[in-house]
């Protein structure tokens, strides 16, 4: 079985190939999606950017189409960056710019703690990683699933590997940020991991009914 992504993200089509490899089902970019007319990712949650993301490209492919939104929740921010996650810093930001803005963000939250009393304890860092898939055939949705990592976000990042704010986020479980993990061993804790699954599952169920 094929399953087409609507994403341009390297680091994101990688994850998802790999925890493919032994389901039986191949992981493939949408051909053509840089040519294609963007989507407007204009929803206010997780979940209406993936349907949106994976009803409008699903029109363009044979097959069945997987579209995902994600990204961090920071309890301290009251939720952000959230659906603004990887443009945090702009629409252009880098992952380095997006991560270096969480931080000042958070240092000023401290610093007004601080301010409003002698005594501040410090600032929360508990943060939720959040990822929805929405898979669609033929401009219809056909489930969605949704996925979730708590962990805390360091002062500093730490690690080379994954993408986003995967070196600032450190998962306690396992003691490590999800950059200091291998991709294996991240997909098996990580909110994109437990969607898709999810979605694994439904397409197993889903496959015998037809």
């Amino acid at each position: 079985m094929i399953l087409y992504i609507a994403s341009t993200n390297p680091g994101k089509i990688k994850e998802f190939r790999e925890a493919a490899q032994e389901s039986g089902v191949t992981v493939e970019p949408l051909p053509g999606m840089r040519s294609l007319p963007a989507c407007v990712e204009d929803g206010r949650t997780f979940e209406a950017n993936a349907r949106k993301k994976a009803l409008h490209y699903s029109r363009c492919v044979n097959g069945l189409l997987l579209a995902d939104d994600s990204g961090i929740s920071v309890d301290a921010l009251g939720g952000a960056p959230g659906v603004y996650s990887a443009r945090f810093a702009g629409p252009n930001a880098t992952d380095q710019q997006n991560n270096q803005l969480l931080l000042k963000r958070l240092r000023e939250v401290q610093a007004r703690a601080s301010e409003q009393t002698l005594h501040p304890s410090p600032a929360s860092r508990s943060a939720q990683y959040i990822c929805v898939i929405a898979l669609a055939e033929r401009g219809r949705i056909l489930t969605t699933t949704e996925g979730q990592g708590k962990g805390q976000i360091l002062e500093s990042p730490r690690g080379s590997g994954g993408f986003g704010y995967d070196p600032l986020f450190y998962f306690p479980p396992l003691g490590k940020t999800y950059a200091e993990l291998s991709p294996e061993a991240k997909f098996g804790v990580s909110h994109r991991g437990e969607a898709f699954r999810k979605l694994l599952g439904f397409l197993a169920t889903h496959s015998k009914t037809k």
